[in-house]
């Protein structure tokens, strides 16, 4: 009896311990430390949030970079529902969504080779970044619709290019929120 007393006593401190102090002083430590990453990167615009650096979003707008797709949610980019299809390199379901999105995007941008991370989603579906050849596959296009030379759209992008990791860790990436903003801050809002 004595034994499950004290079992029960260090269960209920450590609970205490463990379960409420400890994430009270990292969570406030790190908002000390850390408020904008700890808040989520949010991005404002005139004072309303649009959008976070850390969350993916459907730029299905003419003249705006586009997202990998998701396949988080009903709709995609639902951060509560966070995940990848989960379907078969082989599902049916699969191969026709991956083959509906390379018939839009040569009709959207033309033909030419595109990059998968524009026909398949990632893992969590809410990944803000595309690799550095699916925003030069889309600057052609791009500067074509907001009247803007080739050269000026690609040192936007070149600009934007998130480096590997040390030098050699994972690839090279573009936050495509953070490049849509760029595009209207230097050649202007396109019209609804």
């Amino acid at each position: 009896m004595k034994t499950l007393l004290q079992s029960v006593k260090l269960l209920l401190v450590m609970t205490f311990l463990l379960g409420g102090v400890y994430p009270l002083v990292v969570t406030n430590l790190g908002a000390w430390v850390f408020p904008t990453q700890s808040s989520g990167l949010l991005l404002e615009d005139n004072g309303s949030v649009i959008g976070s650096e850390l969350i993916g979003q459907n730029f299905s707008k003419e003249g705006y970079f586009i997202a990998r797709p998701s396949a988080a949610g009903d709709d995609g980019y639902d951060a509560l529902s966070s995940s990848g299809s989960n379907l078969a390199p082989t599902n049916k379901l699969l191969l026709d969504r991956i083959n509906a999105s390379k018939e839009a995007l040569h009709v959207r941008f033309g033909e030419g080779d595109i990059p998968s991370d524009l026909v398949m989603s990632s893992g969590s579906g809410l990944d803000p970044h595309i690799s550095k050849l699916a925003a030069l596959y889309q600057v052609n296009t791009l500067a074509k619709v907001r009247h803007v030379d080739n050269v000026q759209m690609l040192e936007l992008v070149n600009q934007h290019i998130e480096r590997k990791f040390l030098g050699f860790i994972g690839e090279e990436r573009v936050n495509v929120l953070l490049l849509n903003r760029a595009l209207d801050k230097n050649f202007g809002v396109l019209n609804p």
